[in-house]
């Protein structure tokens, strides 16, 4: 292999070798290799590396790699929006100062911003991938929402996280004009969509778009800490061996300094059916809401947590519309914008989300 950044196609023996040993598994050596493609990705492919290693027993017997998606119009999207360039930087600059679990890093490069870079991340094996569609369990969604703990309470109003550029980029929903934006692709999104929706549903989709003051368009004011903006199952691996189950988080493309609620709302929202969301979200958020203060954010009272999780119920009507038109459109993407679309409307329907239109 010739170059410094690697592709799918030019990973060899000697590269998988010297990151193992880089690494600290100075006696390792790579005799053999096998890759399969994993995961459901819409900006980026991983595939996975089974290795052949010999001279190291603790070495891993097996890698992820991620690398550009295939599909140019999601390439594109992915330079566009910065999500190459953020994910390198989370692994190479934050992951190491913050107790969110995450996949080790072997190797973390970009060219420029994009669209060539490539990761080398630990497998989580055993762990699997959530599955938005099916949705999960409330201790799977419990077991999720504390996970945010190790990443908000080590960056709750951090003011040198502003040294970042990119952290304050406007991503996915989040344009410099995220009203316009949405407006933008409402229309195709439920020509598209509109027959798979409740008609309340789609109609509260639509009045995003001509609401000013929906919290969906607001930045972050005083209270702020990183939000990984698309924390879904899909993100996720999942060991459900342990109780609580084990959860790493994955997929850090979106990344930003935000408001802390929207991860929490975004991922009860879509990943609960609404019928089990409505009987646990409050319980959990509370539960959610003292493991923070015991991390040491004492800023939040209990009232506001919850107005803010309120609020935070629209935080996935961005994602989901933006995002299903401007990515690759496949038979699974369609049929996982349609799941989020009905569970975050609904959600924000449940949670009196109509007053926040007005």
């Amino acid at each position: 292999m010739s170059g410094n950044l690697p592709t799918p196609e030019s990973i060899d023996r000697d590269w998988l070798t010297a990151q193992l040993r880089r690494a600290g598994h100075v006696g390792a050596t790579v005799r053999d290799f096998t890759t399969t493609q994993i995961g459901t990705g819409q900006i980026g492919k991983c595939i996975r590396y089974e290795l052949d290693v010999h001279g190291d027993p603790t070495a891993p017997p097996s890698l992820v790699g991620k690398f550009p998606s295939d599909d140019e119009l999601s390439r594109a999207t992915g330079v566009g929006l910065r999500n190459y360039y953020r994910e390198v930087s989370f692994y190479r600059l934050l992951a190491s100062r913050l107790e969110i679990r995450t996949p080790r890093c072997y190797f973390a490069e970009i060219e420029g911003e994009g669209p060539e870079f490539a990761l080398l991340l630990e497998d989580m094996r055993p762990a699997q991938q959530g599955d938005q569609l099916a949705g999960c369990s409330p201790e799977i969604a419990r077991a999720a929402v504390h996970e945010l703990v190790g990443l908000q309470a080590p960056s709750w109003r951090d003011e040198s996280l502003k040294q970042y550029d990119w952290l304050h980029q406007p991503t996915v929903g989040d344009t410099s004009d995220p009203m316009g934006a949405y407006a933008q692709f409402v229309p195709g999104f439920l020509d598209r969509y509109r027959a798979q929706l409740e008609p309340a549903q789609a109609r509260i989709i639509a009045r995003v778009a001509e609401s000013p003051r929906c919290p969906l368009y607001e930045r972050a004011t005083d209270l702020f800490c990183l939000e990984h903006v698309d924390y879904r199952l899909d993100n996720m691996l999942i060991d459900a061996r342990t109780s609580p189950p084990h959860v790493s988080v994955v997929d850090w493309q979106s990344v930003k300094v935000g408001k802390p609620l929207n991860d929490v709302a975004y991922f009860l929202g879509a990943g609960l059916v609404p019928a089990v969301r409505r009987e646990v979200e409050r319980a959990i958020v509370n539960e959610y809401h003292r493991a923070l203060t015991k991390a040491g954010v004492g800023d939040l009272a209990w009232d506001r947590c919850w107005d803010e999780y309120r609020r935070g119920a629209f935080a996935g009507f961005g994602v989901t519309v933006i995002a299903s038109m401007i990515v690759q459109q496949t038979e699974r993407g369609d049929r996982m914008f349609v799941t989020m679309a009905r569970r975050h409307s609904q959600h924000a329907i449940d949670l009196g989300g109509e007053a926040f239109l007005e």
